[in-house]
């Protein structure tokens, strides 16, 4: 009897020809007559043991025991190349088919979140006991808590071992981000990705960032965990390459006229727990939610753990890239622990560990000579130093390029040299010294507040304004307070639509580029006109959520004369509660005005004589008393200059010995306006 054959039946025998499971486990044993996966699994196990048992009486030893290699390499081989999931090679057999020992098998790769753990695997057995009916969703879950606490990884790692048991027939995970349609303009592309999701070859659909997702697609999803389908509002028909397509007014057979959930778990992840799901998606919705799932703080024991587990892959990592063999003791490890934060979670304990790792390839690269031998770590405060082969300490992430920082004290210094302004920049360098305050906090183990830098620059024309938050927006990746640093200076034309659902499609991708930087609106009044004005407050409405869902990755200034942003922040009921920083701009001086020239002058490689001093001064008290906004404040400085020259070049052609920098009082137009 040939071992080939007999196997080939058998794998026929449980998941049916091109590997395709025999029964559905979507349905009862009563509704399809047919026994349970479980009992269908363990019967063939006992088969194969029987054909084992014959195999090894009529071959010799040495036989049967080279064709069971042979069959394990090729259960490895495939999952090399993907086409089973990564341990099905280890799979005991009393495992197969079976949800015995899950729950401690995924723990073992999952730490610190061990009744998170068993919720989740709870979750996914839950369609086995109760058993469903397609195509309604096999299990609608809510997986919640705070980022980088292991929600993916767990479901990541459940999904692979089930798929390793037979349980399920693949380990891939479709995920829809649903941030990426934010307006109703986006519905087709909705559809067809839902769609797509649906009918991939996994049976796990992931749905993220529903917060930022149109109202109006929510109840698709809604009624898909409901009622089990989700009808269309338009023709639709699935073209060749598997894509759902708007027909139009076609009459086409095949039209499709509702979605369904294929049967599949509907997965989806927050921060936030139930009420804030109903809030968005209602309350049947979280009736029909069939498990939540919330991870837990991780305790100090198991971030101890977590960073061992970092430190046991990096030291596998520098060995097999770099060569060396790397030693680190408790306190390198509690070093790494201490990287976790509240916004990244125990993703700054791997952000930490691909440092040290970019470091120690950054000393292999300064030599051409292989290095080997031990590397040894020692953690000290505010960082690392390492030795090779016991040579002299040095500190570790000193090898890494400098990050761009702007040149922190090069912007102070143009900050400074702005003339006035001195409440402005008193606030700016203030926000320096509480990220320094929360830093310290960190690193002492204490808890740190995150402040929110959104601001108001309120003032008259030409009080430095837009000057300012360009210089802020550097000043703070400067400081470490955002990533990008980037300014996206914008007005109403860039964030208002021309029609009907464009609006807030338009503001949100204003917002997504400004992400990690500063997102500046000039003239920030200028988006509500009334209330008639619909897509004006629709923008408002939407900026207000963007700030909302980005908080930790976005700084909002707006800028606009003082009066009519009093108005402005009439516009919704949220938007001044978030701008709890306003800076009011104050005139300038004439003295001020005075100085500003003298710069603009020299900038442009001019000077004026002394004896301009005393008209000018005179001139900008009149102009500043009687009114400073319509004056303009810097620009009646930049445009009287203006008008120098333009009299100065005159003065020249009729006296060419005369110098060419200097501007006298004569060339001065100081009459009122």
């Amino acid at each position: 009897m040939g071992y080939t054959d007999d196997w080939e039946s058998l794998m026929n025998g449980v998941f049916g020809p091109g590997g395709k499971l025999r029964y559905d486990v979507q349905k009862p044993p009563e509704k399809t007559g047919l026994p349970d996966l479980n009992a269908a699994l363990l019967e063939q196990q006992k088969k194969l043991d029987e054909m084992l048992k014959k195999q090894n009486a009529a071959l010799r030893g040495g036989t049967a025991q080279e064709t069971l290699a042979q069959s394990r390499k090729m259960l490895e081989e495939m999952e090399a190349d993907g086409l089973l999931a990564k341990g099905t090679a280890e799979v005991g057999q009393e495992h197969l088919g079976s949800f015995e020992g899950l729950a401690a098998e995924v723990k073992k790769t999952v730490l610190g979140q061990d009744a998170f753990v068993d919720g989740v695997v709870r979750a996914m057995r839950r369609p086995f006991v109760l058993g469903t009916e397609p195509p309604t969703a096999r299990n609608v879950i809510l997986l919640c808590g705070a980022p980088g606490t292991g929600r993916h990884f767990t479901l990541t790692e459940t999904a692979r071992c089930m798929a390793a048991r037979g349980l399920l027939r693949s380990d891939r995970l479709a995920v829809m981000d649903l941030a990426l349609y934010p307006g109703s303009g986006a519905e087709k592309l909705f559809l067809q990705d839902l769609y797509a999701a649906l009918h991939a070859p996994g049976e796990i659909v992931v749905f993220e960032h529903y917060e930022s997702c149109c109202p109006g697609f929510l109840k698709t999803l809604a009624d898909l965990a409901v009622r089990g389908s989700a009808p269309l509002s338009s023709r639709y028909l699935v073209n060749k390459e598997g894509i759902l397509v708007d027909a139009g007014t076609a009459l086409a057979p095949g039209a499709v006229s509702r979605i369904t959930p294929c049967g599949k778990y509907l997965v989806f992840f927050s921060r936030k727990g139930r009420a804030a799901l109903a809030d968005r998606f209602g309350a049947p919705f979280v009736s029909a939610l069939g498990d939540v799932c919330e991870t837990a703080p991780f305790a100090r024991e198991d971030l101890a753990a977590l960073a061992a587990q970092r430190l046991n892959a990096l030291a596998a990592k520098v060995k097999a890239r770099l060569g060396l063999t790397l030693a680190a003791g408790a306190d390198v490890r509690d070093y790494v622990a201490d990287q976790c934060s509240p916004q990244q979670g125990v993703a700054g304990l791997t952000a930490c560990c691909d440092r040290m790792f970019r470091a120690l390839s950054e000393y292999c690269l300064q030599t051409d000579a292989a290095l080997t031998g031990t590397v040894s770590l020692t953690a000290r405060e505010g960082g690392i130093d390492f030795a090779l082969n016991g040579g002299e300490a040095q500190k570790l992430f000193d090898l890494l390029p400098a990050a761009y920082t702007g040149a922190v004290e090069e912007i102070k210094k143009e900050l400074n040299s702005l003339v006035g302004l001195g409440p402005v920049k008193e606030y700016v360098f203030g926000l320096a010294d509480n990220l320094e305050v929360q830093q310290r906090r960190a690193a002492a183990g204490r808890k740190t507040a995150s402040l929110s830098m959104h601001m108001i620059f309120t003032g008259n024309p030409g009080t430095g304004k837009t000057t300012i938050a360009r210089l802020v927006a550097k000043y703070l990746k400067a400081i470490g307070a955002l990533k990008g640093g980037q300014l996206v200076e914008v007005s109403r034309g860039d964030l208002v639509g021309r029609y009907t659902g464009h609006t807030a499609p338009l503001t949100n991708s204003v917002i997504e580029s400004a992400l990690g930087g500063v997102l500046f609106i000039d003239e920030a009044y200028s988006l509500y006109r009334g209330e008639q004005d619909s897509f004006g407050l629709e923008a408002i409405d939407t900026l207000v959520k963007g700030m909302e869902d980005h908080r930790d990755e976005l700084v909002v200034i707006l800028a606009g004369y003082t009066r009519e942003m009093e108005h402005f922040l009439t516009a919704n009921s949220g938007l001044a509660s978030r701008f709890p920083n306003r800076i009011e701009f104050p005139d300038y001086t004439a003295a001020e005005l005075l100085d500003i020239t003298h710069r603009l002058a020299e900038g442009r490689g001019y000077q004026l004589d002394e004896s301009c001093n005393a008209p000018l001064l005179g001139y900008y008290q009149r102009r500043q008393a009687q009114d400073a906004r319509t004056a303009g404040n810097g620009r009646l400085a930049r445009n009287t200059l203006e008008k120098a020259i333009f009299h100065q070049s005159r003065r020249l052609v009729a006296e060419p010995a005369a110098a060419l920098d200097v501007i006298l009082p004569g060339d001065l137009e100081l009459e009122e306006e």
